[in-house]
């Protein structure tokens, strides 16, 4: 029998893929060449074997969901929002805790903004998931490096041509005022903000497959948030149901012990560590 296999890509974007010289373009109002702002060492390769898996493995996929993160300028996780002692700027990759934000070592620049950042961090310090990083502006709505890259979006037009189907799409992270690594729910979900909330709706979609294969950037971060916390809401209670493609998901440089504890995590959860040699089968043997 045919199984409903359904495909999650998560983050599949131009700004955390280590994209080569020739698959960089021009600004055109700067004339600047356009850089990645968060490549993840391997993720171009990752994104290239993900593009093949889904050109060659079409028939077999039942449906495909598309993660995008979706960022303003403006962001309490980029140096835009943040200010060290005496004004000077906030350097990206640097770690912001409510301690240091209380004795005065970081504010943000908009003074009035200090009570809500500081709820903000101590909230989040309270989950004990993530301590506040201060990334490179990256995945700017509108922006090049929002958008998908180019082998994995032509390989799932592809599919959508072939099949007359549509790729959902899914943003998320366009809140300034929190986290948003998760597809499912953002770090500190925003009460006047229902697009923060835990999106049981996309859990539930996802669960009436059979399986749910999941690839995407980074595997530190927004796919391990994505990852953990479909495995805990799914209304079926059946994680094995989830198969992980390994080497279609890279850590951020500096984070390789996250992506090792995630996937042995997950692993112990029930859910599935797969290569795409092994997904391609899976998908060949199902079309």
């Amino acid at each position: 029998m045919k199984q409903n296999i359904h495909l999650l890509v998560i983050d599949p974007q131009n700004d955390f893929c280590d994209l080569p010289a020739d698959w960089l373009g021009t600004d055109a109002a700067t004339h600047a060449p356009l850089q990645p702002a968060l490549p993840v060492a391997g993720a171009h390769a990752d994104m290239l074997r993900l593009a093949g898996l889904i050109r060659e493995g079409a028939g077999g996929i039942a449906g495909i969901t598309v993660t995008l993160d979706s960022h303003h300028r403006f962001d309490i996780a980029h140096p835009t929002f943040w200010q060290a002692r005496g004004g000077g700027a906030v350097a990206p990759f640097t770690a912001i805790t409510a301690a240091q934000v209380r004795a005065g070592d970081y504010r943000p620049r908009d003074a009035a903004a200090l009570p809500r950042a500081l709820a903000y961090l101590d909230e989040l310090e309270r989950r004990g998931r993530y301590t506040l990083m201060v990334w490179p502006v990256h995945c700017e709505i509108g922006s090049w490096g929002h958008n998908v890259h180019a082998a994995v979006k032509a390989a799932y037009n592809a599919w959508e041509d072939a099949q007359a189907g549509l790729v959902e799409k899914v943003a998320k992270g366009s809140n300034p005022w929190t986290e948003h690594y998760s597809a499912v729910q953002a770090e500190v979900p925003d009460a006047d903000d229902p697009g923060t909330a835990l999106n049981m709706r996309l859990v539930a979609s996802l669960d009436r497959a059979d399986l749910v294969v999941i690839a995407g950037e980074a595997s530190s971060h927004c796919v391990k948030a994505t990852t953990e916390h479909i495995a805990a809401h799914l209304p079926s209670g059946r994680p094995e149901k989830l198969v992980l493609v390994t080497d279609c998901m890279s850590p951020v440089t500096g984070f390789e012990a996250q992506h090792r504890a995630f996937l042995n995590d997950m692993a112990a959860r029930g859910v599935q560590l797969r290569t795409s040699a092994d997904v391609l089968a899976l998908l060949a043997a199902n079309a």
